[in-house]
């Protein structure tokens, strides 16, 4: 097993308890899945060893282990190089990720002909994403070519490689691909030059890596930077020569829990499971010292000082991941007014009141808080991140709220942005400009709230917000985010069907379905796109196929005013029906009822719980609403 110290180390993980194996017997032996116990276990700093046992006695549950509330997701692995052992441990590691997966993986030296070949093993297995992992000496990158021409053609045929792979992914699997990137050399050809020259090993991979993560950046695929991750273990550790010689082993074995980490961080964002919201502790985790003891000016913060530098850099972070989109909130044991002071009134503090959705401060327990924060936010527990300095404050947190993600970060405030980026909660697969502006929109929702306590009644307040609902097909422009809705919306999301950005574009050119987009904008600033719904379009019945809407425009009627469109493109086209089911999941029980308070009529219930509805178009009348509807008609109506 890695030790604590170790570069394999995952140092944000509590470390494993003594007895694995025999808590391993204990979960295998159990007339039934254990689900918290197994993803308990998964959540602390398992070895491979440790991990493969966790797999093997997952497996025993595979039937059970899928109606858990896990997210499932299939996952093809077409390689270059063995991965055996990788593969076998991985279902262990996506535990920790809230993932049931399966792994499926294409025999060694026939990746490219299972992908190739229309109706192969790989393709039959239905995967939810292709794993592209080959390596530089499989492309032809594993030796310099001292021209320069030689050079640009040997990267060109090489991402045409990845390309047809690539391609042959979206056309035979109907999947995206999760492209590797390629790790370079220890050995240097010129030593410190060798990045001088064009045709090094080292400068071929570079490049590749460089032009790979552009060509990619738009499309529905995503980069496994593993060449980073390379970097950050360190070459001489990373790479195995002997077994990569004697096994095609492409790292050491000491390296496959923080791979298998890494990658199924990137398949938890595909599933719409990348965290949403920091929560930070505020004295010894922004500051040095406790502000109620040492007052203003006793605090440590800023430049000058190696201990105030350090947690000037925690407010960074901080400060960035919100730029990009991650919701702030505190969680302080403290008197509010003291906790609220250094924000307004230390002239090093990088971070303001006004950069937190939510901040509490008060003697509660910090298990409680969290849950506040989750609700008062309308996101899950599980969409949390906590940093605290305190460990009796981050084990009362695990104890109480296991899916909140709790970095286990020491007492060393240097090491605390290291180790909370290295955790990896808010992997990303693309950036929008409505990421960029999620923050704001989410203290708009507070300002909402708060003007809605003012209100006399709710009719009132909803007229009052001067809603405007934006209803249109599915374009190009906003298919990234329609993806990204559909596959992390779970709440509001009558069937949980989730679709790539490639189906999303076939579903928008198929004349056979209506698809179509909901923004909504009012008086305290736009929401950005908030609602999908998809119908199939068969003769006198139209069929909903996907319904789901963000849980933070719940209670707004835009569900209503969605449907009034709707009906009216179909009466339009002459249809007499619309008919719906719902699909029960772990977490959308919030929609059971959808259909029936939009007046759909009950016509079939299955024991799992999946309903059938229907809607007589002869029988509707659209609703007064306090919204106005800005339209397009659909390409195909």
């Amino acid at each position: 097993m890695a030790r604590p110290d170790s570069a394999f180390s995952l140092s944000w993980l509590p470390a494993p308890p003594d007895n694995v194996r025999a808590i391993v017997r204990a979960l295998k032996g159990s007339a039934a899945f254990d689900a918290k116990a197994f993803r308990g276990l998964a959540l602390t700093d398992l070895d491979v060893n440790q991990l493969e046992s966790v797999s093997r006695a997952l497996s025993v549950f595979e039937g059970e282990s899928e109606k858990s509330g896990l997210a499932p997701f299939k996952l093809a692995i077409a390689a270059s190089h063995t991965m055996e052992m990788a593969s076998k441990t991985l279902p262990a590691t996506a535990l920790r990720h809230a993932l049931h997966l399966k792994v499926h993986c294409a025999s060694y030296g026939q990746a490219a002909q299972q992908l190739l070949e229309q109706g192969s093993d790989l393709a039959r297995a239905r995967p939810d994403a292709v794993l592209l992992a080959f390596d530089r000496h499989s492309l032809g990158l594993d030796r310099a070519r001292l021209d320069n021409l030689q050079a640009e053609t040997a990267i060109e045929e090489a991402l045409g490689v990845i390309a047809s792979l690539v391609a042959a992914c979206h056309r035979n699997v109907g999947a995206p691909a999760i492209v590797q990137t390629l790790v370079p050399p220890q050995e240097s050809l010129f030593g410190s030059f060798d990045a001088s020259i064009a045709g090094s090993v080292r400068a071929m991979t570079i490049e590749f890596n460089a032009k790979l993560a552009r060509r990619l950046r738009d499309g529905p695929d995503a980069v496994f930077d593993v060449a980073h991750l390379a970097a950050i273990v360190g070459l001489q550790q990373w790479q195995a020569p002997r077994l990569w010689y004697d096994a095609k082993i492409p790292f050491a074995v000491e390296a496959i829990a923080l791979y298998n980490d890494h990658l199924c961080r990137i398949l938890a964002a595909l599933r719409g499971l990348a965290r949403k919201c920091l929560v930070l502790d505020l004295d010894n985790t922004l500051w040095g010292g406790v502000i109620g003891d040492d007052g203003l000016e006793g605090i440590r913060i800023g430049q000058g000082c190696g201990t105030g530098e350090a947690f000037l850099a925690i407010q960074a972070m901080a400060l960035e991941l919100r730029q990009r989109g991650i919701l702030l909130a505190v969680s302080s044991k403290n008197d509010e007014p003291n906790a609220r002071l250094p924000f307004y009134h230390h002239a090093e503090m990088l971070l303001r009141e006004t950069h937190f959705s939510v901040f509490q401060a008060n003697w509660d327990d910090k298990a409680s808080n969290l849950v506040t924060i989750a609700r008062t936010l309308n996101i899950g527990t599980e969409a949390l991140v906590f940093l605290d300095d305190n460990p009796a404050e981050r084990e009362q947190v695990r104890q109480s709220l296991p899916e909140v993600a709790v970095p286990e970060v020491g007492d060393n405030p240097s090491e605390y942005v290291r180790t909370l980026m290295q955790a990896g909660y808010f992997e990303a697969l693309a950036f929008a400009e409505e990421d960029r502006r999620r923050a704001d929109m989410y203290g708009a929702n507070l300002e909402r709230s708060a003007f809605r306590q003012q209100a006399g009644d709710l009719a009132e307040y909803l007229r009052s917000l001067e809603m405007v609902c934006t209803i249109v097909p599915f374009d190009d422009a906003g298919r990234s985010r329609i993806a990204q809705l559909i596959n992390k919306s779970n709440q509001f999301n009558l069937t949980t069907r989730r679709r790539t950005e490639a189906e999303v574009q076939a579903i928008a050119c198929d004349p056979g379905k209506l698809a179509l987009q909901i923004r909504l904008a009012d008086r305290f600033g736009d929401n950005g796109m908030i609602c999908i719904v998809i119908f199939d379009r068969l003769g006198d019945l139209w069929h909903c196929d996907t319904w789901l809407m963000s849980c933070r425009v719940l209670g707004r009627r835009v569900e209503e005013a969605v449907l009034a469109h709707v009906a009216k493109i179909a009466r339009a086209a002459g249809v007499g029906r619309l008919t719906g089911e719902y699909i029960p999941s772990a977490k959308n029980a919030l929609v059971r009822d959808h259909f029936a308070k939009l007046g759909f009529v009950l016509i079939n219930a299955l024991p799992d719980g999946t309903t059938h509805w229907e809607l007589e178009l002869a029988h509707y009348t659209s609703p007064d609403l306090p919204i106005k509807v800005a339209a397009a008609m659909p390409a195909h109506g």
